[in-house]
């Protein structure tokens, strides 16, 4: 292989240009190469979008959810914790949610809903677990119930065809499920090796920023993530205590 370099020259001071140009065959291998560095460059960077922690802004609330349905997998503040977030069904998010947590298929996912009115449609719900969600929503806790065939398969846990809701307490969030029309798909930001998820924004750009689009900072969240309820199974079974008070089931 030949390498044929030329050095211009400035055409105003008649000097050599500090720029070199190199000629390469279009067969030769320093195209795959070239090629190779720049598949496996990765230039992600997440955004940081400042909001309003009770006052949102509309137009900032919007840039999010644009976002969201632009298939981005976004970090955001809920009652609880942060979360993952992704736009229900888009499974190259759902995967990367795997990946960057190290779950396998058996994992949980959530359905983060505006209200009670979303849930008939992806779960079944019985008349005494509606009593019980209306009485503890919008608040942190997690509702495991029996999925809908509406609810893509791969958000269910594939054993027991089940899916988490949420119904939760936080003004921003109820703007971005307003926005968007339709549940956010969640999962909570717990990193591998932590015993605890992710709540300040500044740490989660410094450790997963590169690995994700958007994070959605309203100031650090709180350190407990939700209550976990099974209702699944016709009784209340308690699968986590988190911030949610779990007092009347224990």
């Amino acid at each position: 292989m030949s390498l044929r370099s030329k050095v211009p020259r400035n055409s105003r001071s008649g000097k050599n240009s500090n720029i070199m140009f190199i000629s390469v065959a279009h067969n030769s291998p320093i195209i795959g190469l070239c090629a190779s560095l720049k598949l496996a460059y990765n230039p992600r960077v997440a955004k940081l979008i400042e909001v309003h922690p009770t006052d949102p802004q509309p137009h900032r609330v919007g840039k999010i959810v644009e976002r969201i349905r632009d298939g981005a997998l976004i970090a955001y503040p809920t009652d609880s914790s942060y979360a993952f977030g992704c736009r229900i069904g888009d499974k190259k998010a759902i995967d990367r949610i795997h990946r960057i947590r190290r779950t396998d298929k058996k994992h949980n996912f959530t359905l983060v809903c505006a209200d009670l009115s979303e849930i008939s449609v992806y779960a079944r719900v019985d008349n005494w677990a509606y009593r019980l969600i209306k009485s503890l929503t919008p608040g942190p806790y997690t509702f495991i119930l029996p999925a809908t065939r509406q609810l893509p398969k791969m958000l269910q846990n594939p054993k027991r065809r089940t899916i988490g809701i949420r119904v939760p307490d936080h003004t921003l969030v109820r703007a971005m499920l307003a926005e968007l029309g339709e549940p956010i798909m969640s999962s909570t930001l717990l990193l591998p090796g932590d015993e605890l998820p992710l709540t300040d924004p500044v740490e989660i750009e410094e450790r997963i920023g590169h690995e994700i689009e958007v994070i959605v900072d309203c100031g650090p969240t709180g350190l407990e993530p939700t209550s976990i309820l099974d209702l699944s199974g016709g009784t209340v079974e308690v699968l986590r205590a988190g911030r949610g008070d779990i007092s009347q089931f224990t």
